[in-house]
């Protein structure tokens, strides 16, 4: 089930939610829009990416940044976010900024129990360059409550993360 603005208004007032900061008037009836943080990262070098081995990236902080045409680089929200372990969200990218070729792609869940700012994957599907301003909504989290609490909620390799994380899935133990 998602979450109306009345519900979400519950949870935050009670904390069982929590997001800082929040803007006030991010509240929209079935969602929380975010805004887009000041830290950037894009892949560094021409070298092909091993996912068995780190990433390089190049880190910049900024209130402005630029993605040229058909270009990739990841990006974080202002928000940290606390879901209890009964709460799921996935990320959405607004239709206005999807109407400008501005692709805001996410793994797309966040685990129940995840605590930290989201990472962004944008990609600029436009021909002309993009230029991105911190403090814009650039995306939306849409809430669920799951049936039950989680048995085991999130306790990964991106928990508690304040800053745009690269993918650190070198790390899994999968291989």
């Amino acid at each position: 089930m998602i979450l109306s603005d009345a519900t979400l208004n519950e949870l935050l007032q009670s904390g069982e939610l929590q997001i800082d900061p929040l803007a006030p008037d991010a509240i929209q009836p079935g969602s929380v829009d975010c805004r887009l943080g000041r830290h950037f990262l894009t892949v560094d070098g021409t070298s092909p990416i091993s996912i068995d081995a780190p990433i390089r990236y190049h880190e910049t902080e900024s209130d402005h940044m630029m993605i040229p045409p058909g270009q990739f680089l990841l990006a974080t929200t202002m928000e940290w976010i606390k879901l209890p372990p009964n709460l799921s969200a996935f990320v959405e990218g607004r239709s206005s900024i999807g109407r400008i070729g501005l692709f805001i792609q996410n793994a797309g869940w966040v685990d129940a129990g995840f605590e930290g700012s989201i990472t962004l994957e944008l990609f600029n599907a436009n021909t002309v360059p993009i230029q991105l301003t911190a403090g814009r909504r650039i995306c939306q989290l849409v809430f669920c409550r799951m049936d039950q609490a989680a048995l085991n909620p999130y306790r990964g390799k991106y928990q508690g993360q304040r800053v745009t994380t690269g993918s650190l899935i070198h790390m899994d133990s999968d291989r």
